[in-house]
């Protein structure tokens, strides 16, 4: 599932090509990718037509389209394989093009999604005060948010009564780090996922905020993290950043600040990647 990175990607890439444009209708080819909107298919397509796109925003990894004068917005959820492209008109449908939106102007493109796997989709939600979908109105803010609060997640943290991998992704506590970015930056900060968040000093969580940061912003500055076609931006580039993970997927390679073979470890039905000599296991207790 797309992390942080590569969802402002695509945020970015919608502010520039479809923030500020009326709908002049929308087609839902294909009922799943409306799921999410009770009222159905054709409710949804109803209530777009004739309304301006704001800004596009995001929170963590959920990334929404504000209607104008709505108080509503478009949620994405793009699950495993969503895309939201920006094509021209003449271009051919794409296999798995599920939702087409057209526009009331002469740029001569439209937004489609696409989604092979079909386990995402688009749905339309009141906003709360603060401008949010309210149904994600429970989501944390997450590290590359101005108003991001470092002290309260060391504090949420040392409460948290957890393992520092679970803890980088709740979504309550801090938004948008998944699986990659959080053994990028345990790898990074030499912890163990399996960490006790109590025995985390205020230094050493913001020295982890830090590496959270950066790793999400060197991946931003290369369009993301892309280990197939599923992930693209909204013109259907690939990102590269998955040429530059220290750990990763590298299971049985060196680590590549000591040199000692990578490991992987079945998770919470994923995968950690660590070095065991740098990210030493905490010891337990007898």
């Amino acid at each position: 599932m797309p992390e942080l990175p590569e969802v402002e990607v695509v945020r970015r890439g919608l502010e520039r090509w479809v923030a500020h444009r009326t709908v002049a209708d929308a087609e839902v080819l294909h009922p799943r990718a409306v799921r999410r909107h009770i009222a159905g298919p054709d409710d949804f397509a109803h209530r777009l037509k004739g309304h301006r796109v704001g800004v596009p925003s995001r929170r963590g990894k959920y990334l929404w389209l504000p209607l104008e004068d709505t108080g509503q917005s478009v949620l994405a959820h793009l699950g495993m394989s969503g895309q939201l492209l920006v094509q021209p008109h003449e271009a051919p449908a794409e296999k798995h093009l599920r939702i087409r939106v057209r526009f009331a102007d002469a740029l001569g493109t439209e937004l489609r999604f696409v989604d092979q796997r079909t386990f995402g989709g688009l749905s339309l939600h009141d906003n709360t005060p603060d401008g949010l979908p309210d149904v994600i109105a429970h989501i944390a803010r997450d590290p590359l948010d101005t108003l991001f609060d470092d002290e309260a997640f060391h504090q949420a943290l040392r409460r948290k009564r957890s393992t520092i991998k679970r803890a980088l992704l709740d979504q309550s506590l801090i938004s948008g780090v998944g699986n990659i970015y959080a053994d990028e930056a345990l790898w990074r900060a030499r912890l163990h996922y399996d960490r006790p968040t109590a025995t985390f000093t205020r230094p050493r969580s913001l020295e982890l905020l830090g590496h959270v940061r950066d790793v999400m912003n060197e991946a931003l500055a290369v369009g993301g993290t892309s280990f197939d076609s599923l992930y693209v931006n909204v013109n259907g580039e690939s990102g590269y950043f998955d040429r530059s993970l220290d750990a990763y997927g590298r299971e049985g390679l060196p680590c590549k600040r000591c040199g000692t073979p990578m490991r992987r470890r079945p998770w919470m039905n994923r995968s950690s990647y660590f070095c065991p000599k740098c990210q030493r296991a905490p010891r337990v207790s007898s």
